[in-house]
């Protein structure tokens, strides 16, 4: 974070000093809410939890090296006190992003957002000091923890922008106002809890109203493909950039086709040219990704010899995103078990066939959380998706949802051993330790409460003897 002092941070967040001997002591490392990232010069922010409270380590992080705790109550040592601990981090993070000057990047959408969050990053940093989200932390707490680790030295400002309900991302740009705001898609995530695809557009389009008008720098990224992405553009005042296959788009791919492996190659068309891109990442559905994180790079200033360059270079940056490894006896072993939504499920199923040609593909899938009344019919779509896709073998794993998953299937013509369904994961483990054979390919994918990953995990632990090589 930029250096402030005590007193300075006390009075952005209106709070009050405790225990404090020096008011012009000041925070010069980050803020932070685990006690065990704590060290010289922090600011340690003390939530109450359902388990844990925060507050009863706050001797120990001072030890450590902090040089005050952010509370609601006194806690014995150098402490400023706030009647909203939550509220007092979003009005320090606003502080600090209006101080530094950096150009603020936001973008939503109901899948690829930390895909696609990682992709710019990798490519903004090759023209200056980027900081970005880690992982998915796009909320109301993770969201200003990012913002707070940039610095005086940081130029572009990449946050990831998460939504559950209406009126979530207008906050969330209400605490870090945002110059470019990209939507990626409005799909199926969390559709239990919006109602219907125009409420989650209502919610998505919330970023593109926060932008400031063209005459100021503001520039909405909207992807022409989506008919109610597109349609926000009805509802700000910056600049429109459109990314996707379409030829109304101006940041658009041409032939794409998958490589041998599984990974995607284009041409790609900007205002300033055009460039070709061969991903490292799996899948197609990576090339609206890509697109998305190019008309950012080219709306801020990058050629696009040097937009494909950066594309064709860059990794996944979060895990159990696309991980993939092969094991020394051939088995490649694909986890994507952080998190799935419908069309995140059916682009990794595509990816997996795309990977798996001439060998055998498995294809372990559970429960995709929140779909309320949808979720018998897109867990049955999926079932159905696998087989169309002549997947060798799906292991639906878990309750109501995997049997659903598996009867989708059946009724497509699953009839004999091609699909199975497991109770749990290490029931899943069992079965495919007994089954695999060499040269297979096996994707993991389902919510992140069902806990796939160990599912992953445990195939590379016993796969074969000596070190796994990761791809």
């Amino acid at each position: 974070m930029i250096t402030l002092s005590l007193a300075e941070i006390a009075e952005v967040v209106g709070g009050r000093m405790h225990d404090i001997p020096d008011a012009s002591a000041q925070v010069t490392g980050p803020v932070v809410r685990d006690s065990r990232e704590a060290g010289p010069g922090c600011l340690f922010v003390a939530f109450v939890g359902e388990r844990v409270d925060g507050h009863d380590f706050a001797p120990a992080v001072v030890e450590a090296g902090a040089v005050a705790v952010l509370g609601s109550r006194p806690v014995g040592v150098p402490a400023i006190v706030v009647d909203d601990v939550q509220s007092a981090l979003g009005a320090l993070a606003r502080h600090v992003v209006r101080r530094l000057g950096a150009t603020l990047v936001a973008l939503t959408g109901s899948a690829g957002k930390t895909s696609t969050k990682d992709l710019i990053a990798q490519v903004l940093r090759r023209k200056a000091p980027t900081v970005f989200t880690p992982g998915s932390m796009n909320n109301e707490v993770g969201l200003p923890l990012t913002a707070l680790t940039a610095t005086e030295e940081t130029r572009f400002l990449v946050l990831e922008m998460g939504a559950r309900g209406i009126g979530h991302i207008r906050y969330l740009c209400e605490l870090t106002p945002p110059k470019v705001g990209l939507v990626l898609n409005v799909g199926s995530a969390h559709i239990g809890e919006f109602g219907g695809r125009e409420q989650i557009a209502q919610a998505k389009g919330e970023l593109v109203e926060a932008l400031p008008p063209a005459e100021e720098g503001g520039t909405a990224i909207l992807n022409a493909d989506d008919g109610l992405v597109r349609a926000m553009a009805s509802r700000t005042k910056a600049k429109v950039i459109l990314f996707g296959e379409s030829d109304e788009a101006d940041v658009r791919a041409e032939n794409v086709r998958l490589t041998d492996s599984g990974q995607p190659s284009f041409r790609l068309h900007t205002p300033s040219g055009a460039s070709d891109v061969t991903m490292r990442l799996y899948g197609e559905h990576h090339v609206s990704n890509a697109l998305a994180a190019a008309a950012v790079a080219h709306e801020l200033g990058m050629s696009a010899d040097e937009i494909a360059t950066a594309l064709s270079e860059a990794g996944s940056l979060s895990r159990w995103r696309m991980e993939v490894t092969e094991r020394p006896d051939g088995v490649t072993v694909v986890n994507d078990a952080y998190n799935a939504n419908p069309e995140s499920m059916k682009a990794a199923l595509r990816a997996l066939v795309a990977m798996g040609k001439g060998r055998r593909t498995w294809a372990v899938l559970g429960k995709m959380a929140e779909l309320g009344d949808e979720a018998l019919a897109e867990h049955d779509a999926v079932g159905r998706l696998a087989v169309r896709l002549n997947v060798s073998k799906l292991v639906a794993v878990g309750g109501r949802e995997a049997q659903w998953l598996q009867l989708g299937a059946y009724n497509e013509g699953s009839w004999g051993e091609e699909s199975v369904h497991v109770s749990d994961a290490q029931a899943a483990v069992d079965l495919l330790r007994s089954e695999l054979r060499p040269g297979d390919v096996v994707l993991v994918k389902a919510s992140r409460s069902v806990g796939l990953e160990r599912v992953a995990a445990a195939l590379l632990e016993t796969g074969a003897e000596g070190e796994v090589a990761a791809r």
